[in-house]
């Protein structure tokens, strides 16, 4: 076959898949321009919370499925219990550094409770339990309530306020 047929043909073949991808990336997930936005925002407000509720529960079972699959392959990272309770605990302190700091900043609560987790003293009394949630072995019920308690509450304040802007 000549190179210039094939780069013909790799090009007819990438270049919708390229639009595809770039409109994805670019469209905004959340209803799309401001002044639709604040058209809509009356009549839709309880799909909206639906919705975002959702995106929230999607979002920590994906990344709890991605982690035990990756265990399943071969690689021990730690215990099941371990990880569902981990990934629904920080889907929660995301959701809720979502709205409280906004998506951009989402991440900036969860790093700075596990920053405060992993420098603080050992867990001897339930308060430093409940700040070390996420470094307690499987199973601690005071990691396990905090874990749920931040997802409900997260999930909760993110379908609610949504992200704030």
């Amino acid at each position: 076959m000549n190179v210039r047929i094939l780069r013909i043909e790799l090009r007819r073949c990438v270049a919708p898949w390229a639009g595809i991808v770039v409109l994805a990336i670019s469209h905004p997930a959340d209803g799309g321009r401001p002044v639709q936005r604040d058209v809509l925002a009356a009549e839709a407000d309880r799909g909206r919370r639906r919705r975002r509720a959702v995106h929230v529960l999607l979002i920590g079972s994906v990344v709890a499925t991605a982690l035990l699959v990756v265990q399943a392959m071969g690689g021990d990272l730690a215990a099941t219990a371990f990880v569902v309770r981990d990934s629904a605990g920080l889907m929660g302190l995301v959701a809720i550094g979502a709205a409280v700091c906004g998506a951009q900043y989402a991440w900036t609560l969860p790093i700075a409770w596990l920053s405060l987790s992993i420098f603080a003293p050992p867990p001897t009394n339930m308060p430093m339990q409940v700040a070390s949630w996420m470094v307690l072995p499987p199973g601690t019920a005071a990691g396990t309530w905090t874990a749920l308690v931040l997802a409900v509450v997260g999930t909760a304040a993110y379908a609610v306020a949504g992200p704030r802007r």
